[in-house]
């Protein structure tokens, strides 16, 4: 095995520089731990940014990848294929109302990218509102909806027009969404920006604006979606359906996948309109079928509504000192510090327990939804002791 210090030399010799890297080399995981190049144990709670709601190397993904490697890897989509007829078939089973066309591609900002399009193959309008603390992606339409000015700036010029409103201002998302509109895109709890959920009133105001203006509203589910929030999708918690919703991450139970689902009553879109290559590939289509299935069978949505309920309630009831607010929906949880929110991720890695930040001052949680109240408890307790 590579010694630690060769990895990252190598790394850090070779990787883009994109990515701060914390000094540690994961190697190994299983179920809610991951493990590092020196055998030390940590419990999880970033869920690889949101992939690993089923946790690590859960042995239904395992096995249905094994199978699926073995006997057929790759199919393009302009053949039929047995897997994604079955995906197909499964997901239009959990949306609700007739949320049933889909296009699969290979990530979240993917799926935004293609949702932006499929908005205006069907509108056809150019017109995007996003909100402000947004994040949406990296590539150039899903950045273009990204609020952040980190992540925009060096590409400005670069990117379509957006206009941005104030994430949960009905007023002022009702005087950026006219009949120019062809798309309002909308996190219903928004991670990276600060784990700050979306107001019941909000997200009705910009279903019924959409509704007067003829324009598309677009809801990324991407960090939110399979169960994370304590529904199968956090549109759900409001009693709305979107026109199109983008999923991600814990699509595929750790293989890169995504989804643009939109309302069945739009139709489908021009052929040759958009493609990917291996998007809707039966190994990720196998990995997908069995990682939802699970999700669905062990009934981990409810797991994260019950879990996320009483944690959140649990972490309130410490009453921390360096923490201002606790806020959060299902297993989506973020406390935001009185403090910046690094010092406290390094003490919680040396405690243990590994957690992502949201913004300059908000610590996040993402555990697997298979996590047991035994191990939240090992997550509190460690936030206790670092923010006590």
């Amino acid at each position: 095995m590579i010694k630690t210090t060769t990895l990252f030399e190598i790394e850090d010799r070779h990787s883009s520089g994109a990515y701060g890297k914390r000094p540690t080399a994961l190697v190994r995981g299983d179920g809610v731990y991951v493990y590092d190049q020196n055998g030390d144990r940590f419990l999880d709670a970033t869920a690889g940014q949101g992939v690993a709601a089923l946790g690590h190397c859960h042995p239904a993904v395992v096995k249905a990848i094994n199978e699926q490697a073995a006997r057929l890897i790759t199919s393009h989509e302009s053949f039929y294929n047995d897997r994604r007829a079955e995906l197909y078939a499964l997901l239009a089973g959990i949306m609700p109302a007739d949320l049933s066309r889909f296009f699969l591609c290979n990530s979240g900002a993917e799926a935004n990218e293609g949702a932006l399009k499929v908005a205006k193959l069907l509108t056809g309008r150019a017109g995007i509102v996003a909100a402000k603390r947004s994040f949406h992606g990296r590539t150039a339409g899903a950045l273009s909806l990204t609020w952040t000015q980190k992540y925009r700036k060096p590409f400005q010029a670069w990117l379509p027009t957006v206009d941005y409103v104030a994430f949960n201002d009905i007023e002022a998302a009702n005087m950026a969404i006219t009949e120019a509109t062809a798309a309002v895109v909308v996190e219903p709890v928004q991670g990276e920006g600060g784990v700050h959920p979306a107001t019941i009133k909000y997200l009705q105001a910009l279903r019924e604006r959409c509704d007067q203006t003829g324009a598309m509203l677009i809801i990324d589910e991407i960090q939110t979606g399979f169960g994370r929030t304590g529904n199968w999708f956090g549109f759900q918690h409001v009693g709305i359906v979107p026109d199109i919703i983008s999923v991600g991450k814990a699509m595929a139970g750790g293989l890169p996948m995504g989804a643009v689902c939109w309302r069945a009553a739009h139709g489908p879109i021009d052929r040759g309109t958009h493609g990917s290559t291996f998007g809707g590939n039966p190994l990720a289509c196998a990995a997908a079928l069995a990682a939802i299935t699970t999700i669905r069978d062990e009934g981990l949505v409810e797991a994260a509504r019950d879990n996320g309920e009483w944690f959140i309630d649990e972490l309130a009831g410490l009453k921390l000192r360096g923490a201002r607010e606790i806020r959060g929906r299902g297993l989506m949880i973020g406390i935001e510090l009185r403090s910046r929110v690094t010092p406290a991720l390094k003490a919680l890695q040396e405690a243990g327990v590994l957690a992502l930040p949201a913004g300059l001052n908000t610590l996040r949680l993402l555990p697997p939804l298979i996590i047991s109240r035994d191990e939240l408890t090992v997550i509190m307790s460690a936030i206790r002791a670092v923010l006590g």
